[in-house]
């Protein structure tokens, strides 16, 4: 899950990595990326609203040996992922230009953003697929199937790139169409092995109906891994505007810079938070208490142990990962004095990640939900907003680390304090 992970992540750290080297404009047309994460978030944000909402159910159906509604309830994902990712790529494509303005960019940077989002917008379809119905594909145990989607897409992507952006000369509108040929590449792959012999349970056209009830019970539980998406796109809005205000279009670029460095960062947690949970699912339904218990303690370990040392080799390093996006003097400069500050306390991070991963595998959807919310909504955005109006554009850097610590703290000590216990009532039950 870990390696899925990783591959996963070069989709687009690949793209940052050619379109910052770009001579001449290369700074620039990073920004103009930059615009558009908070749409590559709530394309993320739909994804995860159907896909981990439905594979922690369809995990713990198998657990208790449902295979029928298990079925049912992965093909009326599939179903939701195609027509919600029908219906976002139309509104998008209708509103591009106001949505790019309202993300947060200028006259220079918007003619990349642009570019780089029409081309993007088409492949709407095949991201919801490959990154809603992957979780499918682990839940039932398929982890190196699982991990080829990625591995696929991200091949494909590394060499694309660089044919289409620097040998036609296509620059973002190059990277953008290499990432969509990989998508579709991934989506297909993800669609063949559900609709073949090897998989355990396939996609039917006969299971794909909606029901009311069994959709409600997957937008439930799915509200949490939405939530930290779009969560996500709101404080990437709110950095890009504060940044164009206090310190124009360079810091934009920044903030690119250090989203993509958080993102590689954060890949071990994120393989190790979703492979979690579908054996916190499994053995949840299947009443394997203890096998929880161990599953979260390992869990929470490894992920407060990898976030200690990335912690330690971004301090030591800061120039190192800037250069791998951007060599400008001023880009370098900026970025490693921001370094400092966004990624002071990292390991606190893993603290959210851990506890919302154990809510959502155990269906606590309200929690998991709440807690996404808190961090990056009541916490994040207000002192975006705030804290550069007395600190200046570092105001924006010091928002991060200050909602890892509290927001991560109070998510884990919660999920301590209920989880743990009601895993006790039930084991003296049985």
């Amino acid at each position: 899950m870990t390696m899925a992970q990783l591959v996963s992540l070069l989709y687009n750290i690949v793209d940052r990595m050619y379109i910052g080297k770009i001579p001449g404009t290369g700074d620039i047309a990073l920004a103009g990326l930059g615009i558009c994460f908070p749409i590559i978030m709530i394309l993320n944000a739909f994804a995860n609203l159907f896909g981990m909402g439905g594979s922690p159910l369809f995990s713990m159906e198998r657990g208790a040996g449902n295979d029928e509604e298990a079925s049912r309830l992965m093909n009326t994902s599939f179903a939701m992922l195609v027509l919600t990712g029908l219906a976002l790529m139309t509104v998008c494509l209708i509103f591009l230009k106001p949505i790019l303005y309202l993300f947060g960019a200028s006259d220079a940077i918007y003619p990349y953003a642009r570019d780089y989002a029409l081309i993007y917008l088409l492949g709407t379809v095949f991201v919801m697929v490959s990154l809603g119905m992957n979780g499918f594909i682990n839940a039932q145990g398929f982890g190196k199937i699982g991990m080829m989607t990625s591995l696929l897409g991200a091949v494909a992507n590394i060499i694309l790139d660089p044919l289409f952006i620097f040998a036609l000369d296509m620059g973002v509108t190059g990277a953008a169409l290499a990432t969509v040929i990989s998508q579709f590449l991934s989506a297909v792959w993800v669609f063949a092995f559900l609709t073949g012999r090897q998989t355990l349970v396939r996609l039917r056209i006969a299971h794909m109906k909606i029901a009311v009830q069994r959709l409600k019970k997957i937008v439930g539980l799915g509200l949490s891994g939405f939530m930290m998406q779009a969560t996500n796109s709101v404080v990437q809005i709110a950095c890009n505007n504060t940044l164009q205000a206090y310190g124009g279009d360079l810091y934009v670029s920044v903030m690119t810079v250090m989203t993509s460095i958080r993102e590689i960062f954060n890949m071990p947690v994120q393989g190790m938070t979703n492979a979690a949970q579908p054996v916190i699912s499994f053995n949840y339904g299947a009443g394997d208490y203890d096998r929880v218990r161990r599953a979260i303690a390992f869990m929470s370990a490894f992920c407060v142990a990898s976030c200690l040392l990335f912690w330690f080799l971004i301090i030591m390093f800061p120039a190192f990962f800037v250069r791998i996006f951007n060599n400008e003097p001023a880009m370098v400069e900026a970025s490693v004095n921001a370094i400092h500050i966004y990624f002071f306390g990292l390991f606190l991070m893993a603290l959210q990640s851990a506890g919302q991963s154990v809510f959502v595998a155990l269906g606590k959807a309200k929690r998991a939900v709440f807690f996404s919310i808190f961090r990056k909504i009541i916490i994040v955005v207000p002192l975006t907003l705030i804290l550069p109006r007395f600190m200046g554009i570092n105001g924006v850097f010091v928002a991060e680390p200050i909602s890892n610590l509290i927001g991560g703290a109070a998510c884990y000590i919660t999920m301590l304090c209920t989880v743990l216990p009601e895993l006790k009532r039930k084991e003296g039950r049985g």
